[in-house]
């Protein structure tokens, strides 16, 4: 984060409600480039954040497919469900266990114009089963995806990264209301995209 300062990027992070951290958070993200992940982890690092991410991303990189393998991170196989929702049902009882925090993007992959796409809701649905006590913590991304409008180089300038924290919800009631509710809280934060 500290090195996209050099490129004019600043970061505001607002938050409607302290998010505890003596029970588990499910943070729900629109997905918006690969900069999502440092500010997550940096402003929720008292959660102690683990992913449902890609499998790809679990070899290669370094630090980071590290951290993904061995930090309790879900690596999901995108072209095997069976495999997929085993891994993210062993996150959310791990979250549920141990009061940590899961991060999931259900629009399934990262927008690269920012405009929000239709989530897919199956993973947060078993997330949610998985880990029942758990408060569902959705987040609004904007302007993450100006830093790579270029590709991955040059990077952009000068963006203002917002990350606006909306009010937790309870897991109470019909699980697909629950969602809906909650895509339409991220997807309305939204406002930064071609």
């Amino acid at each position: 984060m500290r090195s996209t300062h050099f490129l004019g990027t600043h970061y505001a992070f607002r938050k409607k409600a302290e998010i505890p951290t003596d029970r588990p958070i499910i943070l729900v993200a629109n997905h918006q480039s690969m900069n999502d992940i440092p500010p997550l982890i940096w402003f929720f690092r008292k959660n102690h954040p683990k992913f449902v991410s890609k499998k790809e991303l679990g070899k290669g990189i370094p630090s980071v497919s590290y951290n993904l393998r061995h930090g309790g991170s879900a690596l999901i196989d995108r072209k095997d469900a069976r495999q997929a929702l085993s891994e993210i049902a062993k996150l959310g009882k791990y979250i549920e266990k141990n009061n940590r925090c899961a991060i999931i993007f259900p629009e399934g992959t990262r927008s690269r114009t920012g405009h929000p796409k239709k989530f897919q809701p199956m993973g947060l649905k078993i997330l949610m089963k998985n880990a029942p006590s758990a408060l569902i913590v959705p987040i609004s991304i904007n302007n993450s995806w100006k830093l790579l409008k270029y590709g991955k180089y040059p990077y952009g300038l000068g963006s203002h990264f917002t990350i606006d924290v909306h009010a937790p919800v309870e897991i109470t009631g019909n699980a697909d209301d629950i969602i809906a509710q909650v895509e339409q809280t991220v997807t309305k934060g939204v406002t930064s995209f071609k």
